[in-house]
């Protein structure tokens, strides 16, 4: 195992575009660090850049105690599976799990060791004979992801990994590489634009934004007390909604101008924005305002069902929102409801989108 370490780690293109702006991450032995955020936002850049496959302007890259800025790829003791899993169409499963080792001069009986305890890991052994395209997409991966785990490597990185499959097959291969990662031990980075994937995998989730960090942390800490309004935006589905409001003598004002009790809550003379999730709302059977809690009328615009719950969309104060409600909801489109967040539910977010 090692550790792997980023400080103040650039990467500018030309002399103006900074696609990686000072990034600092520390990732212990063993942790599952995963990177999210939109395209664009430098999280594959910086992983390249981890790689060796992207030269590094400013900063330090260390991987178990050793900068490795100058060192290529093949000598940073790292392996990678890629999204499109890169295997050799012509070569059986053991021989594209073979062929680093092969190129490396290992010995023949270390290399049948090594991809008969990898094959097993990742039910791979009846598989061993058959050649990419008589695999499915899933077992293409696990493929990917032994000749990988034959390396025996310091650090894993994952780029993407489960793009190409289809919804039931990724949360199927999320559990596989989290149980695997976990049964190796190996200390891995993994690139994600899936919010889902990231929050399910990572032991550390680093959001990133335009070629910066965000928020680092435990997901659920992230998700319950999100950073930036980009943050509650990004992480969780639905993403939080998030309502502008202004203060006055009388409490808080919102877009449309409705009035609303405010007390416990200190409100910034800018204005700031009032951040809930989805699921964290009650709708009420009353009108009144509910102690410990914020009240507020929402218009209906739609329900949809799916299933288990339902997601109630909805107007309040001139801002879109949605509401998860328990198993079937009875609401229609202009119906009007009384919903109450708890204050101890409620996010605060300065005019300049930071946690307040």
């Amino acid at each position: 195992m090692a550790n792997v370490e980023l400080t103040n780690v650039r990467k500018v293109y030309g002399s103006s575009v900074e696609a990686v702006k000072g990034i600092n991450i520390a990732i212990e032995d063993g942790a599952l660090c995963v990177l999210v955020g939109p395209s664009g936002c430098g999280k594959s850049t910086l992983l390249r850049m981890i790689a060796g496959l992207e030269s590094i302007t400013d900063g330090t890259v260390k991987i178990d105690n050793k900068v490795v800025n100058e060192l290529g790829p093949a000598e940073r003791d790292i392996a990678m599976v890629f999204q499109n899993y890169a295997l050799y169409p012509h070569m059986k499963v053991y021989d594209n799990m073979a062929y680093g080792l092969r190129n490396r001069g290992m010995p023949k009986d270390q290399i049948d060791k090594r991809v008969k305890d990898a094959a097993q890991i990742l039910e791979l052994t009846q598989l061993l004979e058959r050649r990419p395209k008589e695999l499915s997409g899933g077992q293409r991966q696990r493929v990917a992801m032994g000749r990988a785990i034959v390396r025996s490597p310091k650090v894993f990185l994952f780029d993407e990994p489960l793009s190409n499959l289809d919804a039931k097959l990724r949360g199927q291969m999320r559990v596989e590489i989290k149980n695997l990662q976990r049964q190796l031990g190996v200390t891995s980075v993994y690139v994600t634009h899936d919010q889902l994937e990231a929050m399910t995998l990572a032991d550390i989730l680093v959001v990133m934004n335009a070629g910066s960090v965000e928020q680092i942390g435990a997901p659920l800490d992230i998700y319950e007390k999100p950073a930036s309004t980009f943050v509650a935006s990004f992480i969780g589905a639905p993403p939080m909604n998030l309502v502008p409001v202004k203060a006055d003598h009388s409490g808080l004002v919102l877009k449309d101008g409705t009035r609303i009790g405010a007390e416990g809550l200190s409100i910034p003379a800018t204005g700031a924005l009032i951040g809930f999730r989805p699921e964290d709302l009650e709708v009420s059977a009353g009108t009144d305002t509910h102690i410990g809690g914020l009240a507020l009328d929402l218009k209906v615009l739609g329900v949809e069902p799916v299933g288990a719950e339902s997601y109630v969309y909805g107007i309040i104060g001139g801002e879109r929102v949605v509401v998860r409600v328990p198993g079937r909801s009875t609401s229609n489109t202009d119906d009007q409801l009384r919903v109450i967040i708890p204050k101890q539910k409620l996010h605060l977010f300065g005019a300049d989108g930071k946690r307040i």
